[in-house]
C-alpha cells in the first residue's frame, strides 16, 4: 500500500514537473524569444498560452493520487472557478477581448488612419487588447472600447485620397454655370483635384451649392477644408458674387446695388507648421513606428529568404543583416512600449 502510495505521488510529481517544463518551455518558444513582435502579433500567442495553462492544470488534477469521484469533483471545482474568474471579470472585459481579436483580424483601420465612430472622430494612436486609442482635433486622447468599435460603423478615411465638401448659398441674381464655375476654380486653388459642384436646394432667398474635391493627402484633412473655405470666399468675392443666408434677410438702408464683400487681397504668410501637426503629434508618431516596423519584419522575412537559397560562403553576411534588423525592430518595440 505504502509503494502504491508512493508510486502515485511520484507520478504527480513528474506531471507537475514535466506540465511546468512545457509551459515554460513553450511561452519561451512562441513569446519571450520573440521581442520584436508587435501586440498585434503577440495576441494570438497569449490566447495560446492561456489554453495550454489550462491544459496543464487539467493534466495535473488527472495525475493526483484520488479516487475517481474526488478527481471528478476536482475537475468541477476547477471549471466552476474558471467560469467565476470569466463572470466575476465582467462580460465587458470578455467581450471587449473578443472584439478586439475580430478587430484585428478583419483590419478595418490601420495605425494612423483618421476614423469617425458615432461622436468621436480622430486618428488611431494605438489599438489595446481591450480599447482603442485615438486623437483628437484638439490634441486630445480618447480610449474607445472595442465592442463600441464594432458594434457602430466606423467611417475610415481611405490613406489613397478622400472627398472634402464645402456647402454655400448664392443669391438668384448669379446664374448656376456661372457659380459652379468659380466654385469649381476655388476648388483646385485650395489643391483639390476632380472639383465638381451640386446644386443641392433652391431655396425662399438663395440657391444653395456644395462643391467636392479630391483630396491626395489625406494628413492634411484639417487644413485641407480650412482652405475650401477661404478659397471659396476669395474666389466668389473677387467675382462679385455675394454669399448669401437663407435664414435671414438684411435691411441696409443703401441703394440695392451695392453689394459688401471682403474682396482687399491680404498677402498670407506661409507656415510651416499646419495645425495637424500640432492636433496629431502622438498619431504622426505611431504611424512612422508602425511602418519601420512593417519594414523591418518585410525586410527580415526576405533576408531570412535569401539565406535559405543563399551559398554557403555568403551565409555569414546574410546572418549579419538579419542580426542587424532584428536589432534594430527589437529597439524600436521596446521605445513603443517605453
Amino acid at each position: 500500500m505504502d509503494n502504491f502510495i508512493t508510486q502515485d505521488w511520484l507520478i504527480l510529481l513528474i506531471t507537475v514537473v514535466v506540465a511546468l517544463l512545457a509551459v515554460y518551455s513553450l511561452r519561451w518558444l512562441i513569446l519571450v524569444r520573440h521581442k520584436e513582435i508587435s501586440s498585434d502579433q503577440k495576441l494570438p500567442r497569449q490566447l495560446i498560452l492561456i489554453a495550454i495553462w489550462i491544459i496543464a492544470m487539467i493534466a495535473i488534477v488527472l495525475a493526483l493520487p484520488v479516487s475517481i469521484s474526488s478527481r471528478n469533483q476536482v475537475l468541477g471545482l476547477l471549471g466552476v472557478l474558471l467560469s467565476g474568474v470569466i463572470a466575476f471579470s465582467s462580460t465587458t472585459i470578455v467581450t471587449n477581448l473578443m472584439a478586439g481579436v475580430v478587430l484585428r483580424v478583419n483590419k478595418p483601420f490601420r495605425t494612423g488612419d483618421y476614423i469617425k465612430c458615432s461622436n468621436f472622430a480622430g486618428r488611431v494612436t494605438e489599438k489595446g487588447i481591450l480599447d482603442t486609442e485615438i486623437q483628437t482635433e484638439q490634441r486630445t486622447l480618447i480610449h474607445i472600447a472595442n465592442s463600441f468599435l464594432l458594434n457602430n460603423p466606423v467611417e475610415v478615411v481611405r490613406s489613397s485620397g478622400t472627398f472634402i465638401s464645402a456647402e454655400v448659398s448664392i443669391g438668384f441674381d448669379a446664374h448656376h454655370a456661372k457659380v459652379e464655375k468659380y466654385l469649381e476654380q476655388a476648388a483646385q486653388k485650395a489643391g483639390l483635384s476632380d472639383a465638381f459642384v451640386h446644386v443641392t436646394a433652391l431655396g425662399n432667398f438663395s440657391v444653395n451649392y456644395k462643391v467636392s474635391g479630391m483630396l491626395l493627402d489625406t494628413k492634411s484633412l484639417l487644413t485641407s477644408r480650412s482652405k475650401l473655405h477661404t478659397s471659396i470666399l476669395d474666389e466668389l468675392h473677387n467675382q462679385d458674387i455675394e454669399i448669401m443666408s437663407p435664414n435671414f434677410v438684411a435691411a441696409r438702408p443703401v441703394e440695392a446695388s451695392q453689394k459688401f464683400m471682403a474682396r482687399a487681397k491680404v498677402k498670407q504668410s506661409k507656415e510651416n507648421i499646419t495645425h495637424e501637426d500640432l492636433a496629431f503629434d502622438k498619431a504622426d508618431e505611431a504611424e512612422k513606428t508602425e511602418q519601420m516596423r512593417l519594414g523591418l519584419e518585410a525586410k527580415i522575412a526576405k533576408l531570412k529568404q535569401a539565406l535559405a537559397d543563399s551559398a554557403a560562403n555568403d551565409k555569414d553576411a546574410i546572418k549579419l543583416k538579419i542580426a542587424s534588423a532584428q536589432d534594430k525592430l527589437l529597439a524600436l518595440v521596446e521605445s513603443k512600449t517605453d
